[in-house]
């Protein structure tokens, strides 16, 4: 199977689980450990709404985005609309198959402060392989919340039904952030290593031809050469270093502009252009805003 199955809504979802009721409209709680039946080798899935999911089980080869991941046991993905999950081997039957997934639709949250906060949870648009690994009580915290959801949803829908519902997915949320934050910490020693392949990869991109024939080095290319999302390496090097992955990329230009303005006579639209900048004026304001001078102005008083 090569196609790409989408599904919309939440009731299409619903639809595909065996003996599953429409609950919401817009938002489903699905307990994994009641589906354990095989899935197949070559399943591509698109969702139109958002995904939250924790396993407590391992399967083989997931592929999210463009990672091939093993689901490992006690970790949690997060995922936006529209991202591509695709299963290359068959899953065989497990014995203890535990488990939850928490869905919900942007319509759910239009109009609230969630929707214009959303995007702030970076983690929707990390890899799988850059999934959330939960301590037992981490797992606790979030199921309880997730549970308090699923009885909210065996209520009748009234007034209230959506302000609880969503103040419970931002709960959960913001707990995810805040175990996100705790993973960047425990897998300091990691990040040290990885922080010094940025910057071997940034020395190397800017002191070559590349900088001239392809312009700036974009997060993009960064973290590709890292195998991370943009999102996931740029929260990492906020954490480390106070600078994203956008900001170590002006740093490190701006580092070369300063050796190259004491050094070399050239003008500054011809410094700018060395340096991938496809418009002087743009280097030079990025260089005032860092430097708190003009290139001329450093390079007169240096």
């Amino acid at each position: 199977m090569n196609n790409v199955v989408h599904i919309e809504t939440i009731s299409e979802m619903h639809k595909m689980l065996p003996n599953s009721k429409v609950k919401h409209p817009l938002v489903a709680v699905v307990d994994f450990s009641k589906y354990q039946e095989q899935f197949y080798s070559g399943l591509k899935l698109t969702l139109g709404f958002y995904s939250i999911m924790f396993k407590n089980f391992c399967i083989n080869q997931m592929k999210y985005g463009q990672q091939s991941y093993d689901f490992q046991e006690g970790s949690l993905i997060c995922m936006a609309p529209r991202q591509v999950i695709a299963l290359d081997e068959p899953l065989q039957k497990k014995v203890d198959v535990s488990g939850w997934g928490l869905f919900f639709h942007p319509d759910l949250i239009r109009g609230t402060s969630l929707s214009r906060s959303i995007k702030d949870y970076s983690f929707f648009s990390y890899e799988a392989n850059e999934a959330l690994h939960l301590s037992e009580k981490e797992k606790t915290v979030l199921y309880d919340i997730v549970e308090n959801i699923d009885v909210e949803l065996f209520e009748n829908i009234d007034k209230h039904s959506q302000t609880l519902i969503v103040s419970n997915i931002e709960l959960l949320l913001n707990y995810c952030t805040r175990y996100y934050d705790r993973q960047f910490i425990t897998r300091k020693h990691a990040n040290k290593d990885l922080l010094s392949k940025v910057e071997k990869e940034l020395l190397e991109y800017i002191q070559s031809p590349l900088l001239n024939e392809k312009g700036l080095p974009t997060v993009k290319y960064l973290a590709d050469k890292m195998h991370l999302s943009s999102n996931y390496l740029s929260d990492l090097l906020k954490r480390e270093t106070g600078m994203n992955a956008q900001d170590r990329i002006h740093y490190y230009l701006i580092e070369e502009a300063k050796n190259l303005l004491l050094s070399s006579n050239k003008s500054i639209s011809e410094l700018a252009f060395s340096l991938g900048f496809e418009y002087p004026q743009y280097f030079s304001r990025l260089f005032k805003q860092r430097v708190g001078q003009t290139p001329n102005e450093y390079r007169s008083l240096n």
